[in-house]
């Protein structure tokens, strides 16, 4: 099953860690200056230091201002090459432009159908079309979130993304949500039933034959 992401906040003693990825424990602190030979504080500005890469994170005012990714969890490892490449693009510009970052999940959404089977031409319709094929219910309402969501930050319609964070960091969760069901854990059956003696592979395909 996969891990459950925790994402970065203000005083929280663990978390995913915005560069390493790892779960691990972090350990805050005061940001101190030398003003006219004084040692001052400022209360404002805070430090994280992540147990297990050892990089520092920057927070101001209770918010992650180094790095500039958020609270965004990586990427699925299985993702194909160009949908990383706007994923991490996306994750990249969201803390300064929410709606760019939905704008171009949106395009890493409609190459992922693509990848899945669809055209890449309509979004709407090659998801139509893996339900067709028997796509989960779960993973169906994952693409359409993407979708609609995504459209509004390109079309503005009835959902506003243009400072809304919280909306727009939920994207990356479900493009991992859909390639996980429908890449990664098809390539991990794969896997084991090939790890199988080629017997009982034959014996297998031999029943499904009949």
């Amino acid at each position: 099953m996969k891990e459950k992401f925790i994402a970065p906040e203000y005083k929280k003693d663990a978390f995913h860690c915005p560069y390493c990825g790892v779960y691990a424990k972090q350990s805050w602190c005061d940001t101190h200056y030398n003003y006219l030979g004084q040692f001052l504080s400022n209360p404002d500005l805070k430090l994280c230091h992540c147990s297990h890469c050892y990089k520092l994170s920057y927070w101001y005012k209770e918010k992650m201002i180094t790095p500039t990714t958020g609270g965004i969890e990586l990427p699925n490892e299985d993702l194909p090459e160009d949908v990383l490449e706007l994923y991490n693009e996306a994750k990249d510009i969201i803390t300064k432009s929410p709606r760019g970052a939905a704008a171009l999940l949106r395009l890493a959404l409609q190459l992922l159908c693509e990848h899945l089977g669809g055209e890449g031409k309509n979004i709407n319709d090659d998801i139509a079309k893996l339900v067709s094929e028997g796509l989960p219910v779960l993973i169906q309402q994952s693409l359409d979130i993407v979708r609609v969501v995504g459209n509004n930050a390109v079309h503005p319609g009835t959902i506003d993304i243009a400072d809304n964070y919280e909306l727009a960091a939920t994207l990356f969760s479900l493009i991992n949500i859909i390639a996980d069901d429908r890449i990664t854990k098809p390539k991990q059956v794969q896997t084991v039933y090939q790890s199988l003696p080629s017997n009982l592979i034959a014996a297998i395909e031999k029943r499904d034959s009949k």
